[in-house]
């Protein structure tokens, strides 16, 4: 079993090693760069060429049953879900073969409308104190679930 974190951009990476620590999760941070190596004998930083979607690519082709896998991509998440890996999203929402599927076509949709108005403006909410509680408290439960 081991943790994947989609690491480009994540804002919960520390709390994705303190938890592996606890639990003696190997760990592997996938990004293109720009993130510090951490020394932790359990955590490995993988660097993968420059590109579209090369850290997603990576971590889909090993993530499978029994792995956790942190991402804000809904792509990556549906594949990773249809291998059997546990997903959570940075704010600590489970994605999961139940609600997979709405939320990649929520996604698609998203993606329509923007495209059909370039003048949108707006985005997401911010990334909250409680976003972090809340992940904090679900990576915490899916490790423990993964190691029993």
């Amino acid at each position: 079993m081991s943790l994947y974190v989609d690491a480009d951009a994540c804002p919960v990476k520390e709390e994705c090693l303190r938890a592996a620590g606890r639990h003696g999760i190997r760990t592997y941070l996938v990004c293109n760069g720009g993130i510090r190596p951490s020394t932790h004998p359990l955590v490995e930083t993988v660097f993968v060429p420059e590109g579209p979607d090369a850290a997603d690519m990576w971590i889909a082709e090993r993530a499978g049953a029994g792995d956790v896998v942190v991402t804000t991509d809904i792509p990556l998440a549906a594949k990773c879900v249809a291998a059997g890996a546990q997903v959570l999203k940075p704010d600590g929402d489970a994605l999961t073969a139940a609600n997979i599927g709405n939320v990649l076509a929520t996604r698609d949709l998203m993606a329509d409308l923007r495209s059909a108005d370039p003048f949108r403006q707006g985005g997401g909410r911010a990334f909250s104190r409680a976003d972090r509680g809340r992940f904090a408290a679900a990576i915490d439960r899916a490790l423990r679930a993964a190691t029993q």
